[in-house]
């Protein structure tokens, strides 16, 4: 506790990235720095100021920080793209520097991160486990740390017993990124004035897709209310269901749930109980695309809004390049009319730049991540218009955060635009489209590379959602992964079959 003649003095920080251990590129230092669609990586007063207002944890807990009266004190701020592996090279440097700047800070009294839960090393299974041991190491056993994590973090025994308190987002598409921040900071200040929370862990035995993970629906959507029935209770002050992330191939990939406070095992155990009992309903109707983009049309024939495809498989906030064609082929091929975004090719995108806008040129778009049974889309496109790529998001999920997705264009193939941009990011705001002179509300079919995000903005101007599955990295079907290093008997699909190694 801080002296009383003082303000406590609290660290805060971040190092973010969700790990598909069988995706096409791995993220380097660079990836980190440049910080893609996320924005750049930030140390003290840039960081203090880039979080705020921004749908963002680190953001909430500073808030509350400020609001309590503390000393914030903002170290190091980063996050890559969901990628394959972070490189051992780029662990090592920012693990350090967060670890150099906490010293730096020299007396405190709590430390507030914002970690995703999901981050695989080429080095380590568990590296937030492993940030978590490190600081523990250097600052002791008692100094209080609270940590605020994604929906999707795979928690592991050593990130439950290294942190006080781990403080989970509750909706997907994930809106409340700072509102779990603000939880985070307020656990954080009863850990101050004294209290202790004992600790109780629930991993569950089976993985599922993450297109069937969205709050807005059953069976996430119940599961978390019953969650904030439970949390409701004052014996429980902390609870969290983490659905997990499943395509991280080690031992504790899946379903978590965490508790603190004197009703924690009775807590968890109640929660568990329901998730278990839902194991049948995580599942949903799966497309292919050129069936989906069918559909799509059949429905638009009548339809007020757009139908909007979920190009799950390629998504690039699930270890996705952004670049595979099978949607877009699907489109041409049918002869649809609508709009797909975004296609993640900077080559392609600075070609059209040095071209012009109104000029035709032919592309071997796409495809630069070589997914088995995906190939470049070889046409003649239009390049309606060119941009920058910056602007300013505002739906529900990337909230405020000025967006800066690198030159970018928008190519017309038939009656289908093509959004092409420099910088890899899912197709979770309408201002993508908009941007690129495509209103979104306007068009009969718009395909987007996001699982579950895109439903914040676009769910209301949808007329109904098909879920398509055209090659990509980030399986539909967990089951259908190679998998060789999850633990004995963790279902990898819904009611399968228990793994083996």
């Amino acid at each position: 506790m801080p002296a009383p003649d003082r303000k406590p003095r609290i660290v805060f920080g971040g190092f973010l990235h969700e790990t598909n251990t069988f995706g096409p590129s791995l993220a380097a230092y660079k990836d980190f720095v440049g910080g893609g669609g996320y924005g750049r990586m930030s140390e003290g007063e840039d960081l203090r100021e880039k979080v705020r207002g921004v749908n963002a944890a680190i953001g909430g807990a500073m808030e509350v920080g400020e609001q309590e009266g503390w000393e914030v004190i903002p170290t190091l701020y980063c996050m890559a793209s969901p990628s394959a592996h972070v490189t051992e090279d780029a662990f090592e440097r920012i693990a350090a520097r967060l670890l150099e700047l906490i010293a730096a800070a020299g007396e405190i009294d709590g430390i507030c991160l914002d970690l995703h839960g999901a981050m695989v090393t080429q080095h380590l299974d568990d590296g937030e486990g492993e940030i978590l041991k490190r600081i523990r190491a250097q600052v002791g056993a008692e100094l209080p740390i609270t940590v605020s994590l994604d929906l999707h973090a795979n928690v592991t025994p050593l990130m439950v017993e290294m942190a006080d308190v781990l403080e989970s987002y509750r909706t997907y598409p994930h809106v409340d990124m700072a509102e779990t921040g603000r939880r985070s900071a307020r656990m954080m200040a009863r850990l101050l004035a004294g209290e202790k929370f004992a600790k109780a862990f629930r991993q569950i035995d089976f993985l599922t897709a993450i297109s069937w993970q969205t709050t807005f629906e059953n069976p996430a959507k119940a599961l978390y209310e019953k969650l904030e029935e439970l949390v409701s209770d004052p014996r429980c002050p902390s609870l969290s269901f983490n659905m997990g992330f499943p395509a991280a191939d080690f031992p504790d990939c899946g379903m978590a749930i965490t508790a603190y406070g004197p009703g924690a095992e009775i807590a968890a155990e109640q929660l568990a109980l329901a998730v278990e009992a839902a194991e049948a309903d995580f599942a949903g109707p799966v497309w292919t695309p050129e069936e989906g983009v069918r559909e799509a049309m059949r429905i638009a024939e009548t339809a007020s809004k757009p139908v909007v495809i979920s190009d799950t498989q390629d998504n690039p906030g699930a270890g996705g390049d952004s670049d595979t064609m099978g949607m877009l082929r699907a489109l041409v091929a049918c002869g649809a009319s609508g709009a797909i975004g975004n296609i993640f090719d900077p080559a392609s995108a600075a070609a059209c730049h040095e071209a012009g806008e109104g000029a035709t040129i032919r592309l071997a778009l796409g495809a630069r991540s070589k997914i088995p049974g995906d190939a470049p889309f070889e046409a003649e496109f239009l390049i309606e218009k060119l941009t920058d790529g910056r602007f300013l998001a505002r739906g529900g999920y990337y909230s405020g955060r000025m967006m800066d997705m690198g030159p970018s264009a928008l190519l017309r193939i038939g009656d289908v635009r093509v959004a092409v941009v420099s910088t890899k990011a899912q197709m979770a705001d309408r201002e993508m489209f908009r941007s690129l002179g495509v209103p979104p509300e306007e068009e009969k079919i718009l395909v987007v590379k996001s699982s579950n995000h895109f439903r914040a903005d676009f769910q209301p101007i949808a007329e109904t959602i098909l879920v398509c599955a055209a090659p990509g990295p980030m399986a539909v079907d967990p089951a259908t992964l190679p998998w060789t290093r999850l633990r004995p008997g963790l279902r990898t699909s819904p009611l399968g079959t228990p793994f083996q190694p």
